[in-house]
This record gives C-alpha cells, sequence and structure tokens, in this order.
C-alpha cells in the first residue's frame, strides 16, 4: 500500500475545555487516507464529522494525538499553516461562509491573489477553476456574487479552493440543498477532479447515493470515532454494520434487496445506479 497521503492516529478534540459546557467531540479517531482516493465519511449529526475535517486544513489542531497531511505533522508549533491551507481545500456546507467579494472572478482570485502570484497566473487559475466546476468564465467572472443560485454559489465557493490548486480537497455536506440535476453535476465535477487532475477527494454526507456514487472507501464515525471502515460493497452489503449505526442504505440496496426477498435472482451487491439497473433489466420479458 503507498504511504498514506493523510494520517489520523488518536485524535481527540474537547470544545470549551475545563468549561461547564464541555464537550467531547472526537475521541481518539485513527484513519489513512492514500493519495488519489475518494473517501465519505458518514454517521449521525453529532459524530465529529465536521470537527474531524477541520482538523485537515487547520481549522482545529489535535489537542491530542497526531494529524498528518502529506509530511506535515499538525502538532508542530512551527507548522506552516499557510502551505497547509494550499494542499488542503476545505469547502463549508454553507457556500456564504466562503463568498465575500463582490463579484465571482473576484472572489475565486483571492486566494491566489494572496499568494502573490502573477496576474495572468492569477487569471489563468481562475479561468480554470470555473471551467473545472462548469462556470463559463467570460459569463460568469463579473456576475454579482449575491446575485447567484444556491447551486451556483456551492460552485463558486469550490472553484475559490480548487484555484488553490490543493492536492486533497475536503467537501462538508457538497449537495446539500441542490436539486436532483445540478447535484448530479457537482457530483460529476467532483469525480472528473479526482479522475483528471488526481485531486484527493474526502466529503461528508448524509445521502448515501452520493456515497455510493463517489466514494472508494467509507469510514463510518459514532460517538466521536470512527467505528468501521470498507469499500461501499463491504459497508452497503453488511446488514450488522447498517443495523447496528442505523446509517442508511442507498435506494438501489434497499430495492436489490427486496427483489431477492421475493425470490428473484439478483445480485445485492451491484447496487450502483448503472449496475443495478442492469440488475433489475435482466428480470423483464425480453
Amino acid at each position: 500500500m503507498n504511504q498514506p497521503i493523510l494520517s489520523v492516529k488518536d485524535l481527540t478534540y474537547v470544545y470549551m475545555k475545563s468549561t461547564p459546557l464541555e464537550h467531547q467531540a472526537l475521541l481518539g479517531v485513527n484513519m489513512e487516507i492514500t493519495e488519489g482516493e475518494i473517501v465519505a465519511i458518514i454517521g449521525h449529526t453529532g459524530c465529529g464529522k465536521s470537527t474531524l475535517i477541520q482538523h485537515f486544513n487547520g481549522i482545529h489542531f489535535p489537542q491530542t494525538g497526531h494529524v498528518m497531511i502529506n509530511g506535515m505533522d499538525l502538532t508542530k508549533p512551527k507548522l506552516d499553516v499557510k502551505s497547509l491551507r494550499r494542499q488542503v481545500g476545505l469547502v463549508f456546507q454553507n457556500p456564504e461562509d466562503q463568498l465575500f467579494e463582490k463579484l465571482v472572478g473576484d472572489d475565486i482570485a483571492y486566494g491566489p491573489f494572496k499568494m502573490k502570484l502573477p496576474l495572468e497566473e492569477v487569471r489563468e487559475r481562475v479561468k480554470w477553476a470555473m471551467e473545472m466546476v462548469g462556470l463559463p468564465f467570460d459569463e460568469m467572472k463579473d456576475r454579482a456574487t449575491f446575485a447567484l443560485s444556491g447551486g451556483q454559489k456551492r460552485k463558486v465557493a469550490l472553484a475559490g479552493v480548487l484555484a488553490l490548486r490543493p492536492k486533497i480537497l475536503v467537501l462538508d455536506e457538497p449537495t446539500a440543498g441542490l436539486d436532483p440535476k445540478s447535484r448530479r453535476e457537482l457530483l460529476e465535477k467532483i469525480k472528473k477532479l479526482n479522475q483528471e487532475e488526481g485531486i484527493t477527494v474526502i466529503f461528508v454526507s448524509h445521502n448515501m447515493e452520493e456515497v455510493a456514487y463517489l466514494a472508494d472507501r467509507i469510514y463510518v464515525m459514532a460517538g466521536g470515532k470512527e467505528v468501521c471502515h470498507g469499500t461501499p460493497e463491504e459497508i452497503f452489503t453488511n446488514p450488522e454494520i447498517i443495523l447496528q449505526h442505523r446509517i442508511g442504505t442507498p435506494e438501489t440496496v434497499r430495492t436489490l434487496h427486496r427483489l431477492h426477498e421475493e425470490g428473484y435472482a439478483v445480485n445485492t451487491g451491484r447496487f450502483r445506479v448503472e449496475d443495478a439497473s442492469t440488475e433489475i433489466r435482466k428480470l423483464l420479458p425480453e
């Protein structure tokens, strides 16, 4: 196995430590992610998912335990946080938290300008990032950010992170609030970034359909720690994991299992939409 690009060992984190409002958010998390993977982190609200991923680009730092990102130890007092945030781009669940310039192009250019890059390179990065997320450069660069739709704002927030050319892209509920068409388009863009640009993708989601579509591996969290991990096939076809942690399953899993229970010969492990549709078509008369 290749050396992990991201490694978490025995990570703990407590909010409001030593106060009456103290809350243990993480309790000994362990995780390894290899370069080029797409990894989903799932679990019920309050299990520590968002706190965990906010360690990946220095919003939080380990209180105990270690986080290593591409050779950088986040426990070191002289950590270069700017370098870390160029390598790890975090896109928040609410895109308004990341948009603050009046115009789309200016917002996406903010990070590269802060890197003191030449103006021409900034422009090229902005154009590339916009095209990667499906925003036409000439049409959208001078558009007011406040006038954008929810889906467009999400794309601008993603483009602003991509303009930094990160090695790792971290997404918190990337399709929350999007209509089905916009959701599918964004998922396809994320997969394209991984396949064509080699960007490692880590994402948090409650939507099991998008987890099944995107993820190479899944980490399941509960009670502030990871409780199991595996491929989508290993997680979604394991009744014990599904029942014990109440993680839910893609609609295709439920459909295939119901057909199987009714006596139809279907492979319940082929739950990605294209594969499931093939299994179901086999049952139809020619």
